[in-house]
């Protein structure tokens, strides 16, 4: 088709220097493949099967196990802050949330900031963005776009659809939500410019939250006890002052739980179980349980859906001319420690799934431990696309590690992360740290950008992922390991340097940093003390809250 067109510009005297050169592809050059870059919401790496956790004999992802199977999975991918808008806008800009300055929900890119699309539209891509967007402003940088309302509901959702030179229409479509993304996914290939290639960011709601299923999966894991982690009933030696309290008295307040540990946020409420004088480990398995099934449900849709993206793909026999990216926004805590939803640092929610396929140059069934996190992700995609990095972006390119397994010699040892939402929504401690990987070092500064005073107890955090994967040790106060608390420390001061994060303007912040870095142990006592008798407070407030709704 190159070569024809490429004839036919000859006979008509455009093929000159300089004229049209950048839009006709040398036949005897490489192609730019297309890239499908498919993202989906809250999909813990541990909920896929080739990640090889728990539930990997439930065999939940055939799909995307295939898909690993024909590329390359990436064991340490980490997002810079877990939770949804950030890590989206992160994708964009190639940023970190302090840089781009979406640190929280509610957070918006401008369209001339929309990096990623507008630099692969320059390149020569068709590009659409289509499913979950959740960013504020809408992907105006693509030529075309369909995105859910915000968060989006799973049956009949409303979308935002525009074309390029359009006006944005509105549309409700009746259908379960993952099926109709994939709808219109496929509808957009399909009627796609086919003399360019693709740049598509296919973003599914699933499995986020309310976890509400299609039904042709009301039967799947019926008769199943889904298998739960260690950590979900023993909690004696993870976390810290920050995230229990001194004397645990702040367990009931910090963290999301699956059972009633959380007496204010929790699953058994949320799906409205009854606990008829069970034990409290009794109802944290019939919690559990609820939760994972309806989870893992949401997940067997996307998976099914992927199937069918890729079995569009191979009919048209541009399979193997595709970037296939398989992500999420971040992972998720699926009853690890007695949380659920994301946003801490540990593990679960902390890494996120990576799966690339692209046969030309990925060699299948490989896997990589080289630590890479989502600030890396569109200098990855526009080297794909023959695109050097642009300089306001903070990542950098890991396709030579997708290609050759190895790690540049220059390629970073530690990821920095940082949530800001300090006991917003699931009740989880602002915090900072590292990872490298052997060690996880978090510093729990409790405390919002304006200082609020429902600060919780600083405290610091060490995880010697080598020994103690599943992180149910905390080894900060251990003599044995304050040789590498020293180092970490010093380490994690350099990230903060080189990201730009300094806290510069939050002089409360600052002044809990300075205080805790070093000592500071009976202050955080006194702050426990004091952010008890709050939470308290707040328990009741918000009981109260719920009778006088009931009432009306």
């Amino acid at each position: 088709m190159q070569t024809t067109r490429r004839h036919f510009l000859k006979s008509c005297g455009l093929l000159t220097a300089g004229l049209v050169t950048a839009a006709v592809v040398d036949p005897q050059s490489p192609q730019k493949p297309n890239i499908l870059y498919i993202m989906s919401d809250d999909h813990a790496a541990h909920a896929i099967g080739a990640y090889g956790g728990r539930l990997k004999q439930l065999n939940p992802t055939p799909t995307l196990d295939k898909l690993a199977n024909e590329g390359m999975l990436l064991e340490n991918c980490f997002c810079t802050n877990s939770i949804c808008s950030p890590s989206r806008a992160t994708i964009l800009t190639g940023q970190y949330s302090h840089v781009n300055g979406v640190k929280s929900l509610g957070g918006k890119i401008q369209r001339d900031r929309q990096s990623l699309p507008l630099t692969l539209k320059d390149a020569g891509y068709q590009t659409a963005a289509i499913g979950k967007w959740h960013l504020g402003i809408q992907p105006l940088a693509f030529d075309y776009y369909k995105v859910l309302d915000g968060q989006g509901k799973y049956h009949n959702p409303q979308f935002g659809e525009r074309k390029q030179g359009q006006a944005e229409k509105r549309i409700a479509d009746d259908g379960y939500c993952s099926d109709l993304i994939t709808d219109a996914s496929l509808k957009w290939l399909k009627e796609r410019d086919k003399s360019k290639p693709f740049f598509l960011m296919h973003h599914f709601k699933a499995p986020h939250g309310p976890w509400d299923h299609a039904d042709r999966y009301n039967d799947l894991y019926a008769d199943i006890d889904i298998p739960e982690p260690e950590s979900l009933y023993n909690r004696d030696g993870f976390g810290s002052i920050a995230t229990r309290g001194h004397n645990d008295e702040l367990v009931f307040a910090v963290g999301s739980s699956v059972g009633q540990r959380n007496r204010h946020r929790n699953h058994l409420r949320h799906a409205k179980l009854k606990p008829d004088g069970k034990s409290s480990k009794e109802i944290t398995h019939l919690a559990y349980q609820d939760y994972l099934k309806k989870y893992l449900r949401c997940v067997k849709g996307v998976d099914d859906n992927i199937k069918r993206l890729l079995e569009y793909l191979d009919g048209e026999g541009i399979l193997g001319d595709t970037v296939i990216v398989y992500t999420s926004d971040q992972g998720m805590m699926l009853g690890e420690h007695d949380y659920i939803d994301k946003r801490w640092m540990y593990e679960e929610s902390l890494q996120m799934p990576f799966i690339v396929r692209y046969p030309k140059s990925i060699k299948a069934g490989t896997r990589s431990d080289a630590i890479v996190n989502n600030t890396d992700f569109a200098p990855t995609l526009l080297d794909f696309g023959g695109v050097n990095t642009p300089k306001q972006m903070q990542g950098k390119s890991f396709r030579k590690i997708l290609e050759t397994g190895k790690e540049p010699s220059d390629w970073r040892q530690a990821t920095y992360y940082r949530y800001w939402l300090h006991m917003a929504h699931h009740h989880n401690p602002a915090h900072f740290g590292m990872r490298t990987k052997e060690y996880k070092l978090i510093f729990f500064y409790g405390l919002s950008e304006k200082g609020s005073e429902t600060q919780t107890p600083p405290g610091w955090e060490l995880y010697d992922m080598k020994k103690d994967p599943l992180e149910m040790m905390n080894v900060y106060g251990n003599v044995e390991y304050q040789d590498v608390v020293k180092k970490l420390k010093s380490h994690l001061i350099e990230l903060r340097q080189e990201v730009g994060d300094n806290d510069k303007d939050n002089p409360a912040i600052l002044k809990v940093i300075e205080e805790h870095w070093e000592g500071g142990e009976e202050i955080a006592k006194e702050i426990s003390n004091k952010s008890v008798k709050y939470w308290s407070c707040f328990d009741k407030s918000a009981e109260k809250s719920k009778k006088k709704k009931k009432v009306k």
